[in-house]
């Protein structure tokens, strides 16, 4: 059992250094954009919702 998980370690490590493609600053930058723009676009589809709902409540159930 713990050649069996040297074994995994060392396939891992292998698969990790020279198997697995690392993205450039470039790449990482554009992708940490575009999440940032997806994320701030939902939440203000998440806001236009709930103000949407908040309205049709309110003109429902008046104070």
């Amino acid at each position: 059992m713990l050649k069996q998980f040297a074994q995994y370690c060392k396939d891992s490590y292998n698969e990790l250094v020279h198997k697995t493609t690392w993205p450039t600053a470039k790449q990482l930058t554009s992708q940490a954009v575009l999440v940032l723009y997806a994320s701030l676009l939902i939440a203000l589809v998440v806001f236009a919702m709930d103000q949407v709902f908040q309205f049709v409540m309110e003109t429902v159930y008046p104070n």
